[in-house]
């Protein structure tokens, strides 16, 4: 009898010790899960952009032309591309690069777009073309572009 009694009081005193121990990690509340993402459907159709003056200058062996170009859609641009070719004085294409931003196009981001193409002496006047996954995109020049955030 006085085995069991020694093993009860054993196990009560160790509960005592270790009860603080058990509940050390534990919050008087479950804390709250993290909202999940919203997604939001890409812009179908035609989709806006204002772009600034392109600034097209020679370096080294290369013409690169930089441009400033904000989303002024109200839904993000899928797969946005940019397309520039270069023509000689008989309107025949000799050249050109393609930029592609691989992210969404959130409405009111502004993106830097740099397209290099290897200089060559035929090179006469250039054109850019803007495309998008769901649709075609209409560009309006602006002289200073500022985010909307």
């Amino acid at each position: 009898m006085k085995f069991s009694q020694r093993t009860v009081a054993l196990a009560a005193a160790c509960a005592i010790f270790l009860a603080p121990v058990a509940f050390a990690g534990q919050t008087a509340a479950p804390a709250a899960p993290a909202a999940p993402k919203k997604l939001i459907s890409p812009q179908r159709g035609e989709a806006t952009v204002e772009i600034t003056k392109p600034d097209t200058k020679v370096k080294g062996t290369d013409v690169v032309t930089v441009i400033m170009v904000k989303n002024t859609s109200a839904s993000p641009i899928a797969g946005f591309k940019v397309e520039e070719n270069w023509y000689d004085a008989g309107n025949t294409a000799i050249g050109g690069d393609v930029f592609r931003y691989t992210k969404p196009f959130m409405p009111g981001d502004v993106i830097t777009v740099t397209l290099e193409t290897p200089k060559t002496p035929k090179m006469k006047t250039n054109q850019y073309q803007f495309s998008h996954a769901n649709g075609t995109i209409k560009p309006k020049s602006v002289p200073k572009l500022t985010p909307t955030t």
